[in-house]
């Protein structure tokens, strides 16, 4: 495995199960499928925000919505919030730089080496605390920017 560490947000594991999700859906399957052969590790908060976006939502019954949360804690290495990422996460937000839960999972994702995340959610190319905000939805597909992440060379 070569390539950078990186993370997927919350929106990529939604879109994945969402019927409705028009191209996004079938993207971000494809997101997750290649992810799972890099150097992807999840963030519990976005293993946690998933289940409780696909049960609010109805996009799952809760059962199948755990059990797709249980696969991925299977697949992927994951990073949990410490002190110091809340702390950084709090700064971020009461300095209105983004909101608490975006600013957590950017710190967590950068203390656990992840040099991207995967988003639609905030300003692509954006640099926070060392991590590469990248928008993975392109015009037709995957985007060039998320393709050179998800598939690095050896």
């Amino acid at each position: 495995m070569t390539g950078e560490r990186f993370t997927l947000d919350t929106n990529i594991l939604v879109y994945s199960i969402d019927s409705k999700a028009d191209m996004r859906g079938p993207v971000a399957r494809r997101i997750i499928d290649l992810a799972v052969r890099g150097d992807c590790w999840l963030t519990l908060q976005a293993v946690s925000e998933f289940y409780a976006a696909a049960t609010r939502k109805g996009h799952m019954p809760p059962t199948d919505a755990a059990a797709q949360a249980d696969d991925w804690l299977d697949l992927f290495p994951c990073l949990t919030a410490s002190p110091a990422s809340v702390r950084a996460a709090l700064g971020a937000a009461s300095g209105q730089r983004t909101s608490y839960w975006d600013a957590l999972l950017i710190a967590t994702a950068a203390e656990g080496g992840c040099k991207a995340i995967l988003t639609e959610d905030l300003a692509d190319g954006t640099v926070l605390d060392g991590v590469r905000i990248v928008n993975p939805f392109g015009y037709t597909g995957i985007s060039d920017a998320a393709m050179r992440i998800l598939t690095p060379r050896d």
